[in-house]
């Protein structure tokens, strides 16, 4: 971590970047929060470690309208969303600096708590200097500890690897992390009878409570204007008022993002009611693989894209109804 404070303090001092967007401590040692820095002192509130699961790829939409370039710490699966948003002309290539950051995996504190570890006072092996294999977990009963593997995000698992996309330079180490099938969990949904379907999605939707946590946070939410804040339609609502705006939201949110979604898991990883929402867009993303070849939303910021483009090879409407 003071790899990166040095040379954040370097590129702000030498006038190559106006601020800095990374993460700062949070209110507890595993919740850091993403933040803007305009200064080399506000930069000993900086943290990078195995908490840091915040894409701060859509940050970079604002960053873009500001004087001077912005210094950004991406993480390999960020890189994927900061491309698409780029290809979509949302970002300025030209106000980023961008730091390509080692990544171990991303940690779930609520992961560690269904161990049955509780009050939880320090956390530590989740440094990028530590190696990330098991977990030191100070609580107010005792030393606790854990694999460091058991503690990861869901999307972890299935990570698509460990190179940047895009990048100025590169500061820190990879692991490997995926030893998961990716599409398992799709998979495993798609071989259910439509009414088990249909119960296994009312059941998670019925959580939602309308926060608005899983769009705000999503890159491929870039929207000025969303639909669901125009009170023109009765959206603009925080609770679910009936089933249909309880299904809906999240059908549309995931129709919208089709063909744009990295696969970044931050929809699922900030849902407080623990809805795995991913697995609507991962579907979404098997499908356009299976129709239109392999792709990768944000693995180059240039290039046609399945939904956006035409050939006479493309599969006929006709084919979902044959697939069920």
């Amino acid at each position: 971590m003071q790899e990166l404070i040095t040379r954040a303090k370097e590129l702000l001092e030498n006038g190559t970047v106006s601020r800095v967007l990374g993460w700062k401590v949070g209110d507890m040692p595993y919740n850091p929060e993403p933040a803007f820095f305009d200064s080399a002192d506000t930069l000993d509130n900086f943290v990078y470690n195995g908490f840091c699961g915040a894409n701060l790829s859509k940050y970079m939409i604002e960053a873009s309208t500001l004087e001077g370039k912005t210094l950004v710490f991406l993480k390999p699966c960020d890189t994927y969303s900061f491309n698409q948003l780029l290809h979509e002309h949302r970002v300025d290539r030209d106000k980023a600096y961008i730091i390509g950051v080692g990544c171990k995996g991303k940690l779930d504190i609520d992961m560690i708590k269904a161990q049955g570890i509780k009050g939880i006072k320090d956390i530590k092996g989740a440094e990028m200097s530590d190696a990330c294999d098991t977990l030191t977990i100070d609580t107010i009963y005792g030393e606790k500890s854990c694999a460091y593997s058991k503690a990861m995000l869901a999307r972890c698992h299935v990570c698509k690897g460990k190179e940047h996309k895009i990048y100025d330079e590169l500061i820190g180490e990879s692991k490997d992390t995926q030893d998961q099938e990716r599409f398992a969990g799709v998979e495993y949904i798609e071989s259910m009878t439509p009414e088990e379907k249909f119960e296994f999605f009312r059941n998670e939707l019925s959580k939602c409570i309308r926060c608005n946590a899983c769009r705000n946070v999503c890159p491929a939410c870039s929207c000025r204007k969303c639909v669901f804040d125009s009170n023109k339609f009765d959206s603009a609502q925080k609770a679910n008022v009936d089933s249909f705006e309880e299904k809906m939201f999240h059908i549309i949110r995931a129709f919208h993002v089709a063909g744009r979604c990295t696969d970044c898991g931050e929809c699922s990883r900030v849902c407080p009611q623990g809805i795995p929402l991913h697995l609507f867009n991962r579907k979404f993303i098997k499908d356009i693989n299976e129709f239109y070849g392999d792709f990768s939303a944000g693995e180059t910021a240039d290039g046609d894209r399945p939904l956006t483009s035409f050939t006479f090879e493309d599969v006929e409407p006709s084919i979902v109804s044959e697939r069920g």
